[in-house]
């Protein structure tokens, strides 16, 4: 192991710097922590219970995932623990394979985050664009909002596993009596209290206040709706999943879907956290080997896979956290209500979790976000509004793959329509010399930008269609980008130009384009080795003495061979 790679790993690993101010702002950092403790407590319940595993797994989860990310991420007020893009993942996955799956997937899934970290794959996440993240935020959004409707409507949760359609027939059930007043007053409640609360200070922690009223008003009125039901008052013993090379073989793309949505939410989620708290950069790489083995001890638990969650993250930065000593107090915080606070969250209605996840639904959408992007460009709206089609109607990674994919298809297009030869007026003349030239048929073309594959065939065309010109010199120093498939192009055009009778002089190519040029043969293609000049005055000079000594030879008549004799000597 080479020097380096140690002085790598040793990045990753924890270390005194991690609480750096801890010693000066830790009632800061404890304080936020009660309060994202506060603020998770719900979610995770409701995470748990709407992944299929139960509401304990989802506790479990904050608190293992919770504490682990927190000692080994790369972000200092990171709150890692069950999200609502993860249940939508690993609901098809309970429906297909079984609960058990899911630990095995988990745990797979954390090797491969960690390897990705290792690998320092997490510099990559800048390349995904604004309206790919955007529409998978909306996307995940809708999907968290259609899970919830079963429950909220009092009924079974019908057999499928698109989201869209189990909501729709959950409705069709509703509406034709199977649905409970009872369910959907619960949620109204809840969704009132969370709505009504930040308007008399801003500091409450609303869903936590939603759900004690509703458990309130369900528990004096003895209403008969579903529980959460008995919890376990400890934490389980750690047991490793059930493994077998025909399981992990079915399960692959289950290990991938979460691993890659395990990675790109909480690089976003340590990416925005940046913006908010001011305090440095996360370490992406050392976000992942945190995140990574977070998802490997939350399954042994029994807890599901966990990513970097946005809004608790948020709600941990808007409390004055510094440190990640505010994350573990918040993990602390969940492990005491496992010890001491079991009973009474079994008598928690599982509508009014429901209700807590309509609303956080409809609060992940940055409406002013979206109207952004759906008035920037055409190409930017269209993104965005395939990325969270896909992900509504297909899967979260699918999505992303898409968005990618259409993202890069119209930036490439984008860049090819912005991509073709300019004719301009020959520089550094007055306007009689720059007349003569024209009529002594020399022009010149600026190439800017890019010529690769996608600008080809409009270049092409572009520059074969000059007529009455007897040389073209094309200038190249503004270049940008010049790959094979271009310079084959500009290797036919020559070729094509040269045909017709036409010389091409070219002008300055850059040293890394002008290799690729030679590779690909369109250097040979000139009429003279000689025809590639680095000042465009020696370019026009040539260019004059070749026209000069075109006319002389049609002056002095057809040479033996019945043409007229042009010399080839330049």
């Amino acid at each position: 192991m080479t020097f380096s790679t140690l002085a790598r790993a040793r990045t990753m690993l924890p270390g005194r710097a991690d609480y750096a101010g801890v010693r000066s702002g830790w009632r800061k950092d404890v304080v936020a922590g009660v309060t994202v403790g506060v603020v998770a407590l719900p979610l995770a319940l409701a995470f748990g219970v709407t992944s299929g595993l139960g509401a304990s797994a989802g506790l479990i989860t904050a608190i293992i995932a919770g504490v682990v990310a927190a000692v080994f991420g790369g972000s200092n007020v990171q709150v890692s623990g069950p999200t609502g893009a993860m249940t939508v993942v690993l609901v098809p996955i309970v429906a297909r394979f079984g609960v058990e799956a899911v630990f095995l997937v988990g745990v797979l899934a954390g090797v491969v985050i960690l390897a990705a970290g290792i690998a320092g794959f997490g510099r990559y996440l800048a390349f995904v664009p604004w309206p790919v993240i955007e529409g998978f935020t909306l996307g995940i959004a809708a999907i968290i909002f259609l899970q919830q409707v079963p429950t909220a409507l009092g009924v079974a949760r019908p057999d499928g596993e698109n989201t869209a359609l189990v909501a729709a027939r959950a409705l069709g059930d509703a509406l034709g009596g199977g649905g409970s007043l009872t369910a959907i007053a619960v949620v109204a409640v809840v969704a009132t209290v969370m709505l009504v609360a930040p308007l008399i200070h801003r500091g409450l922690p609303a869903s936590l206040l939603a759900v004690a009223a509703a458990t309130v008003v369900v528990g004096v009125g003895n209403l008969d709706v579903a529980t959460i039901g008995a919890l376990p008052d400890t934490l389980p013993m750690p047991q490793l999943p059930e493994f077998s090379t025909r399981l992990v073989s079915d399960l692959s793309g289950a290990v991938f879907a979460v691993a890659a949505l395990g990675a790109l939410e909480s690089l976003l989620s340590a990416r925005v956290a940046d913006g908010m708290a001011g305090l440095g950069r996360h370490d992406p790489n050392r976000e992942l080997v945190g995140q990574g083995l977070a998802n490997i001890a939350s399954p042994l638990f029994g807890g599901m896979p966990a990513t970097g969650a946005i809004a608790r993250t948020a709600v941990n930065v808007k409390a004055g956290a510094h440190t990640r000593l505010s994350a573990i107090v918040h993990a602390v915080l969940l492990l005491g209500v496992v010890w001491l606070g079991s009973g009474v969250v079994a008598d928690i209605p599982l509508a009014a979790l429901a209700g807590v996840l309509l609303v956080t639904a409809v609060r992940m959408i940055e409406v002013h976000n979206v109207r952004a992007i759906l008035r920037a460009t055409r190409s930017d709206a269209a993104v965005l509004i395939i990325t969270a089609v896909v992900t509504v109607a297909f899967d979260l990674i699918l999505a992303v793959e898409i968005g990618m994919a259409a993202a890069a298809v119209l930036a490439l297009r984008h860049l090819a329509l912005t991509s073709v030869p300019v004719a301009e007026p020959l520089p550094l003349m007055d306007a009689a010399t720059a007349d003569r030239l024209h009529h002594q048929h020399i022009v010149t073309y600026r190439l800017d930008g890019a010529l690769f594959f996608g600008a080809v065939q409009r270049f092409f065309r572009e520059l074969t269609a000059v007529d009455d010109v007897q040389v073209v010199i094309l200038r190249l120093p503004d270049l940008r980008i010049l790959d094979a498939s271009g310079a084959q192009a500009l290797g036919e055009v020559i070729e094509e130009l040269e045909r017709r009778g036409i010389t091409v002089l070219l002008k300055g190519p850059r040293s890394h384009h002008l290799h690729i040029l030679r590779e690909v043969g369109a250097i040979d293609r000139l009429a003279h080795s000689h025809h590639v000049f680095t000042s465009l005055d020696d370019a026009i000079a040539h260019a004059q003495e070749h026209v000069q000594r075109r006319i002389g030879a049609v002056e002095t008549g057809p040479g033996p061979t019945g043409h007229p004799s042009i010399s080839t000597r330049d």
